[in-house]
């Protein structure tokens, strides 16, 4: 089984480079690469796309940072409303009385012709 192997990889071009000679098949996706292609990680030859989604983060810290962010969005859109609610409030309660009582109106354009 291994003679077979050998020659079949001797035999085998770089899935990335047609014109190159292959020198190690990768464990992961069972495609064959040359030299350049391939990189020694934990004691195997792993090709540059497996080696990529071995290095990523687990699926759940990914999850965990976008709850938190999702959470921290969530408390500074109420903070924001609130705010915005309370500067409106406060600049209501600026105004003069004669504005609620409607005296400032009267003096200035509905009694004058």
């Amino acid at each position: 089984m291994y003679s077979e192997r050998v020659r079949s990889l001797s035999l085998e071009r770089c899935f990335n480079h047609a014109a190159r000679e292959a020198v190690a098949c990768c464990p992961e996706c069972r495609r064959y690469f040359c030299r350049e292609c391939v990189t020694e990680h934990d004691s195997r030859l792993l090709c540059a796309t497996c080696l990529k989604k071995s290095a990523a983060p687990p699926l759940m810290r990914r999850r965990g940072l976008a709850e938190a962010l999702r959470a921290a969005q969530l408390v500074g859109g109420v903070l924001l409303a609130w705010l915005f609610f309370y500067w409106v409030g406060q600049t209501l309660l600026g105004l003069p009385n004669s504005f609620h009582d409607g005296t400032l109106w009267r003096g200035k354009w509905l009694d004058n012709p």
